[in-house]
């Protein structure tokens, strides 16, 4: 163990582009509030303050899903991710950060009372709809912040204590009975998140969140479908890190047969994602209700046919072609290039969710891309330089972990 780097330096050239992301980022959304969130056209301003909104939920809920990873692992006592568990953990700690940014931004948007982006905020809508009226009882200003803060609040008290469990293994070797303990709490705190998780991510939070958007249209699939683009998209984000610092000299104890299982999740739930897809288009194709047909009516005729079907290209086909064979799965390039394309990917996948519903007519996108990079590449810079700063604030093995040689020894 006297040989492993266990401490991470952030090089200069990541603090760099980090920053300059950050800077870019910032200017692009300064200039995007000023000529679009302070336009007098409803369209304009609804563009930007979507623009946030999606871009904010993805980079948060996709840093959530490496937390989902590491208590679903806790729970099926897998010790395979030990080697390089930090990696997740790190990511993890945006939650907090993201999630504030997201919170705000909905709690602003419900409490500026406009129907630029939530179709139940606009009162003469809800006059003349009875559906959206049946809906009320959840759908309405405090049930909607309420929801909204515990959900982001128990994200981040319980991914911070399973963080704080994880450090303990930084302070010399465990006994039995301190072994037995530490597994114990971890198992707990992994339990009580996995079961808030179910009960927002796998639930009703994406129906407030985004469904709620076209309050008229409904699936029961939806948060299932947000689940498996989040999460596919996490894991993808948990490769990048890992080949990084492989790449650099670190991680020495994670191998291929560690990406290789990596990429394993990213292959099954790209899969996985694509069932849920096809199941929601084909049901509601299927039955032709017009209440059903309203959301994909204009994704899959109108001006979002091409991202719509893009869409599947980047996130089914290339990972089913590509990552089929195992050869592939350790291969650094290779998947490097794939959990670029599936961030990516899952990104248009949540710009086509919520600005599908917002800008019917016009693919942003295309339009006014400039804002959405913008965005984005604020989110990535923070993700950056964040991310290494954790990594850098702690051992990147937990070399006194109860299930280290288990993940050194992992033959796939």
């Amino acid at each position: 163990m006297a040989a492993i780097k266990e401490k991470f330096e952030i090089p200069g050239k990541m603090r760099t582009w980090s920053l300059a992301l950050i800077a870019i980022g910032l200017l692009l959304t300064i200039i995007g509030f000023i000529t679009k969130g302070l336009s007098s056209e409803e369209h304009e301003r609804a563009v930007f303050w979507g623009t946030l909104l999606y871009n904010s939920l993805y980079f948060m809920m996709i840093c959530n899903a490496c937390m989902f990873f590491i208590c679903a692992t806790t729970l099926a006592m897998g010790g395979w991710d030990a080697t390089f568990r930090r990696v997740p953990e790190a990511i993890s700690t945006l939650v907090p950060i993201f999630g504030t940014i997201a919170g705000l931004l909905m709690i602003f948007i419900v409490l500026s009372d406009k129907g630029y982006i939530y179709q139940w905020l606009d009162s003469k809508e809800v006059a003349h709809s009875k559906m959206i009226q049946g809906k009320s009882g959840f759908l309405n200003k405090p049930f909607f912040i309420i929801w909204t803060l515990l959900t982001i609040g128990l994200w981040s008290v319980l991914g911070a204590r399973m963080r704080r469990l994880s450090a303990e293994t930084d302070n010399g070797q465990l006994s039995y009975e301190q072994g037995k303990s530490f597994v114990w709490r971890n198992t707990v705190t992994a339990a009580m998140f996995i079961v808030w998780f179910a009960l927002t991510t796998g639930s009703v939070t994406p129906w407030f969140w985004m469904m709620s958007i076209d309050a008229e249209w409904y699936s029961t699939m939806y948060s299932w479908y947000t689940f498996a683009s989040t999460f596919v998209a996490g894991m993808s984000l948990i490769t990048l890190w890992v080949i990084y610092l492989k790449n650099k000299g670190y991680l020495e104890l994670t191998n291929q047969e560690h990406l290789h299982d990596l990429g394993k999740f990213v292959f099954a739930f790209s899969i996985f994602w694509t069932y849920l897809w096809f199941a929601q288009y084909m049901l509601i194709w299927y039955a032709n209700i017009p209440e059903e047909t309203i959301y994909f009516k204009h994704r899959v005729e109108g001006a979002y046919r091409g991202i719509f079907f893009f869409n599947l290209i980047v996130n089914f086909v290339c990972p089913i072609l590509i990552l089929m064979k195992r050869s592939v799965k350790r291969n650094y390039t290779l998947m490097t290039f794939m959990a670029v394309l599936i961030v990516f990917g899952h990104w248009i996948d949540f710009y086509q969710m919520v600005m599908g519903s917002i800008s019917e007519q016009h693919v942003t996108l295309l339009s006014s891309g400039w804002l959405d990079f913008g965005v984005a590449a604020l989110f990535i810079g923070l993700m950056i330089l964040i991310v290494g700063r954790s990594l850098a604030s702690r051992p990147l093995v937990a070399k006194y972990h109860p299930f280290l040689k288990e993940s050194i020894i992992h033959h796939t």
